[in-house]
């Protein structure tokens, strides 16, 4: 049976209305903090997951430090939406541990009136890609949009049976249970998925300790200035750069991820061919921000923001490159601080201590090396062997679920039955 010939089943033959969710849901009350000692718990705007939709974290807060927009009492059953950026869709279902505690004037509070309509329902409704349309036609602002609350209680959801409330809330609690299917599986997969990669990076990460502290009882520790100097690219001015272009830029705040800015072709040409540039397999880190973030070079055209991103010339007779890479997650950086942003100076990195075995003897100590580098290689793919695969069934299970709830959603309209 398809989607739609279930629903028609379900329905009967019963009228839908299509009601405002100011019609189906209740005012609420903003704390008096005057009135009150307790601590509450604190629902920001980045307290709710955009993926998982749950709330992850809150603060504590008092009447002493509450921030202003610290305000919304909220109760188990609440649907909260934020209403900042609402095109990301970041909204969750109040459980019992979040009753009674405060969220910001960010959200948009709708606490449903129980008798005409469930929480999931709304929760469900406020999910779907029309409501998400909705919203982004209707957000002002450039740089934070927002959406107000009364355009968000303006949005009208669909009410099965309006005039038989109880026949009304069995259809919608129907409905909410197999939409509930789709997104409790959703939410097993990420959990096992979290827990299957917390699993795996604890045993590399206990592999990697041990092998690279203790890889032989002979062991020497060398200052990476031993094995190479360190190296960067020319600087690129900020007139040089576009939004779009030919080679991406990488600054410290993309590197490792997606570009934001671009060079010519012609000036990557001719600075690659002048100065420093990286060869395939050498290992790129941060030296600002996030200290010694590594990156192995694959050799495709890219330039990187000069002494912000480097990397040593490495001689891999001394040292193989994939063993660098390794050793840089455990490193212990001598990171210059006191300034807005810490920072990581070539000489910093020099003095940088690495464990080199057999130091004596550079072929036994390659082949320590690469018996370690291969080790770990292992624990490396097998995570991103769980990172790849299990994302990919979660997106398919996702996008199942998005394809029924707008099917199980989709009433016909006063305008659809007048056509």
């Amino acid at each position: 049976m398809s989607g739609l010939d279930y629903l028609d089943k379900l329905l009967d033959g019963a009228d839908v209305e299509w009601k405002p969710l100011a019609d189906v849901t209740m005012s609420t009350s903003n704390i008096r903090w005057r009135d009150t000692e307790r601590t509450y718990r604190y629902i920001d705007l980045t307290s709710v997951s955009i993926e998982t939709k749950c709330i992850t974290q809150t603060t504590e807060i008092d009447a002493k430090n509450a921030p202003n927009r610290a305000q919304k009492l909220v109760e188990q059953g609440d649907v909260i939406f934020a209403t900042t950026r609402p095109s990301q869709q970041r909204y969750c279902l109040i459980d019992d541990e979040y009753s009674g505690e405060v969220a910001s004037t960010g959200y948009c509070v709708l606490r449903a009136k129980k008798e005409k309509v469930l929480p999931k329902w709304i929760l469900h409704c406020i999910s779907s890609s029309e409501f998400k349309s909705y919203v982004e036609e209707r957000q002002g602002g450039v740089a934070y949009p927002a959406i107000s609350d009364a355009l968000v209680k303006a949005y009208s959801i669909p009410i099965p049976c309006p005039e038989t409330p109880e026949k009304s809330l069995a259809i919608q609690a129907e409905i909410v249970r197999i939409l509930d299917a789709f997104t409790e599986l959703t939410a097993g997969l990420t959990a096992e998925l979290a827990a299957e990669l917390a699993a795996r990076r604890k045993q590399y990460n206990y592999y990697r300790d041990q092998l690279m502290n203790h890889p032989s009882g002979n062991i020497a520790l060398k200052p990476l200035g031993w094995v190479g100097d360190v190296r960067m690219c020319k600087r690129v001015m900020k007139n040089q750069t576009s939004d779009t272009g030919d080679i991406p830029f990488f600054k410290i705040g993309t590197f490792g991820g997606e570009p934001d800015a671009f060079i010519s072709k012609e000036l990557f040409e001719e600075y690659k061919e002048k100065y420093s540039y990286p060869g395939i397999g050498d290992v790129l880190i941060s030296a600002s921000g996030t200290i010694g973030r590594a990156v192995v070079f694959d050799g495709k055209d890219a330039f990187f923001q000069d002494s912000n991103i480097v990397w040593l010339e490495n001689d891999e007779t001394k040292v193989l490159n994939k063993y660098l890479f390794h050793f840089y997650q455990i490193a212990k950086w001598h990171v210059a601080d006191g300034g807005v942003i810490k920072r990581l100076y070539n000489d910093n990195i020099k003095r940088t201590l690495i464990p080199v075995p057999h130091p004596d003897n550079p072929e036994k100590s390659l082949a320590e090396q690469a018996r370690i580098v291969s080790i770990l290689d292992k624990f490396s793919a097998s995570i991103r062997s769980i990172s790849d695969g299990l994302p990919r069934e979660i997106e398919l299970r996702q996008k199942q679920y998005e394809y029924y709830r707008d099917l199980l959603l989709s009433f016909p309209k006063p305008e659809d039955v007048a056509a």
